[in-house]
């Protein structure tokens, strides 16, 4: 592969942010070279703590400047930008807290012998990052892996090259040599990494499609995987529940970061009963919003192919759906209905603000219908019955099922994706033990 060049548009305006040079393959020699030659994992727990602990402080003095760049290359708000900054600060100090007290087990043999489970560090991790929130992810792949003694090779999406740039540029001087390395480059950079028999790890946050080629890789080199691929996630509205209150909750999960949130609400079911109030309500909701642009125009022609295609076979537009004349790459909230389960609106990843609805006779349907697709990453259940909400949890097949709350949940959780949205925990104290395989031991005193 021959080295080539990243520009990237501001999508609010159009201008051009700035250009970055893609990786080679001597490039990526060279890097996993230098991440195969690290002590790191001999290094002691507790002093691998306290430089996350340090990186984490760097990085909160730098908020404001990857806020900044976020906000020009992405378009994501300034303030939300910072927000996702410093989140993944606090889930740095997170795994520095963590990794010292992340311990195996010790087996009752027999009398004199030593036998232990003992987790070690795979070796080097690839982690592939996206751009929709590319900071606080990344700390949660990079902050679990370096924790655990592993050591990394960082590319971060070319959607975002220059957050990617600049973030490595934070964390990566607090590291030995080798520990911490940026790349850049586009997926076919991805894909040279993830087919390198000398990675270990491959975690990848992103696209289905990306993550099966990735799995597809990792097959025939050995690495392990751990995916977190696209999501469709489905919106159950029982009839029992506040209509505008509803609508409050889908629009939340429809258009927050305009759409582009791997757990935004992308297929919504409404129980018949409630139905033309909640509509009224959310085209409300929908219409009082200004958004931020989309990521780029690029990716703005797949949210708007969407509703064309819905459009096309009989859904109807209560309000926006058409691409705005001028620079960016704006596009306005969404609001489709009688979108049936054939349409790609419903049935793929649209990652983009827009609502589709479709009206159910039950909560029964709305429950089924939800549970038809292919993807299983989260779900959202609105309902005012206790048996409703138990059966719904027990029944979606997805990794995350929330009641009465788009965006709820405690700190410290973690979920196993299901079907085609991935594999794996990608985050909490789970992925520490993602990051780690066990080793079995047994001394016994000579003869």
């Amino acid at each position: 592969m021959t080295a080539g060049t990243i520009e990237i548009r501001n999508p609010a305006d159009g201008s051009v942010v700035g250009t970055v040079p893609a990786a080679g393959d001597g490039e990526i020699d060279a890097a996993l070279a230098r991440a195969r030659r690290t002590s790191w994992a001999k290094t002691a727990a507790a002093e691998r703590g306290a430089l996350l602990h340090t990186a984490a402080e760097r990085l909160r003095a730098h908020a404001d400047e990857l806020a900044k760049t976020n906000e020009a290359e992405t378009g994501k708000p300034r303030d939300e930008a910072r927000e996702g900054v410093l989140a993944g600060a606090g889930t740095l100090d997170q795994y520095a807290e963590l990794g010292p007290v992340h311990r195996g087990r010790s087996l009752l043999g027999d009398v004199g012998a030593t036998d232990l489970m003992v987790p070690e560090p795979y070796g080097v991790v690839v982690a592939l990052t996206p751009w929709n929130d590319p900071v606080a992810v990344a700390c949660g792949l990079l902050g679990a892996a370096l924790a655990t003694g592993n050591t990394v090779v960082h590319k971060p999406s070319e959607r975002a090259p220059h957050t990617g740039q600049l973030l490595g540029e934070v964390l990566g001087g607090v590291f030995p040599e080798g520990v911490l390395q940026t790349l850049q480059g586009d997926g076919g950079v991805g894909a040279l990494l993830a087919m390198r028999s000398d990675v270990d790890l491959i975690a990848h946050v992103g696209s289905t499609a990306t993550g099966r080629s990735i799995a597809a890789s990792a097959a025939a080199t050995g690495a392990k995987t751990l995916l977190e691929n696209g999501g469709n996630d489905p919106l159950v509205i029982d009839e029992d529940v506040d209509p505008v209150w509803a609508a409050g909750q889908a629009a939340l999960g429809s258009f927050a970061n305009s759409g582009q949130i791997c757990v935004a609400v992308e297929q919504i079911y409404v129980c018949s009963a409630i139905a033309e109030p909640f509509l009224a309500a959310l085209v409300k909701e929908a219409e009082a919003r200004t958004l931020a642009p989309l990521v780029d125009r690029r990716h703005r022609d797949h949210v708007h192919s969407h509703v064309a295609d819905a459009v096309s076979r009989g859904a109807k537009v209560l309000t926006g759906g058409f691409t705005p004349d001028g620079p960016g790459a704006h596009y306005p909230a969404t609001v489709l209905t009688g979108c049936g389960p054939e349409l790609r609106v419903m049935t793929e990843e649209t990652f983009g603000p827009v609502a589709p609805v479709q009206v159910v006779e039950s909560f029964d349907d709305g429950l089924a219908e939800a549970a038809k697709g292919e993807y299983g990453l989260a779900a959202t259940v609105l309902t005012a019955s206790m048996a409703h909400s138990q059966r719904a949890w027990r029944e979606l097949p997805a990794g995350t099922v929330k009641v009465n709350n788009v965006f709820g949940g405690a700190p410290g959780g973690a979920a196993h994706p299901r079907g085609r949205s991935g594999s794996g925990y990608g985050y909490g104290p789970e992925l520490l033990d993602e990051m780690t395989q066990t080793k079995l031991v047994h001394i016994a005193p000579p003869a």
